[in-house]
């Protein structure tokens, strides 16, 4: 018992871990939640029937464990451990209830594509102008903005970075191959008055939610880029945009987050007035590095540069 009470203590959120600690158990339902304790999320997607085989227990001695708890049976026990890791489970969930029958490969591909657009399609109908305003007008008139974002994150945070830095002054991505340990020591930069772009989708990385807590304590505010109002970042946010990322397949949907990127940063650009001059800036730029640019190809630098062999 004092080994589940000890690890009750380091369980988080506690709940569940409490009701065991505090109940009285027989040795089988100690047995039982011992491997709760030790794999909630292995259990929190199992069947009743897969967890008494695991544990060599019958389905009565599982469900009588559930009702020592103080629940009806093993589905309410479920339901209740399933509230802890609802954003982890998500595709686990939604794949048992997809039918059995296989889909062609086509028929997958056309369903994906219409998924992406529908939620598009809700994203754009549920936006709030009054949100994109401003936060629009904080990105152009911060003098710093650093964006964090983690896990797959990392990848939407560096297309937004690619994106700002054509009309902000000073843009920080503090993703990189270090992880969070790279933007923790990037905290000395953070100034009052600056604004920090924080990005998470489920499942949601406790990195980037503990990192735009310390940034908004150190007075820059916050911008969640995320999927609705109970997302764990919103407790960070001075402002949010949201992205509606169902997925049948996925945690989230990944073009879901591009487009609220895409729409953001060209809404960017049109209010900066600058959207033509940085456009041809970066034509110029990268021209002699496009293919069938005027950059001058390895075979005819090397004619031009050679010495000539008329001595005339």
């Amino acid at each position: 018992m004092d080994k589940i009470k000890d690890r009750a203590q380091d369980q988080d959120p506690l709940t569940l871990a409490q009701r065991i600690a505090h109940s009285s158990l027989s040795p089988a339902h100690r047995q039982v939640a011992d491997y709760v304790l030790d794999h909630p999320l292995k259990v929190a997607a199992m069947r009743v029937e897969e967890l008494a085989e695991i544990l060599g227990v019958s389905v009565p001695t599982i469900n009588r464990f559930a009702r020592a708890l103080g629940f009806d049976g093993y589905a309410q026990f479920r339901a209740d451990l399933v509230l802890g890791y609802e954003a982890t489970l998500a595709p686990v969930e939604k794949l048992k209830s997809r039918p059995l029958e296989t889909l062609r490969a086509d028929e997958v591909f056309a369903e994906t594509l219409l998924s992406v657009a529908a939620n598009a399609e809700k994203t754009r109908a549920s936006h709030n102008p009054a949100e994109i305003e401003a936060a629009v007008s904080r990105i152009l008139t911060a003098p710093r903005i650093h964006i964090l974002g983690y896990g797959a994150s990392a990848w939407h945070g560096g297309l937004l970075e690619r994106r700002l830095n054509l009309f902000c002054e000073d843009v920080r991505l503090l993703s990189s191959i270090e992880g969070a340990s790279y933007a923790a020591r990037s905290m000395h930069a953070v100034r009052p008055g600056d604004l920090v772009i924080a990005i998470t989708f489920p499942r949601y990385m406790a990195e980037s939610i503990r990192l735009a807590r310390r940034m908004r304590l150190a007075g820059a505010s916050v911008l969640a880029l995320t999927d609705n109002a109970s997302s764990p970042l919103m407790a960070e946010a001075d402002m949010a945009l949201f992205a509606h990322v169902e997925s049948a397949y996925f945690a989230t949907c990944e073009a879901s987050i591009v487009t609220l990127i895409e729409a953001l940063t060209v809404a960017v650009a049109q209010a900066s007035g600058r959207s033509m001059q940085a456009a041809s800036e970066l034509a110029e730029t990268v021209l002699p590095y496009l293919h069938g640019g005027h950059a001058a190809s390895p075979r005819r630098d090397a004619t031009q540069t050679a010495p000539s062999s008329d001595p005339s």
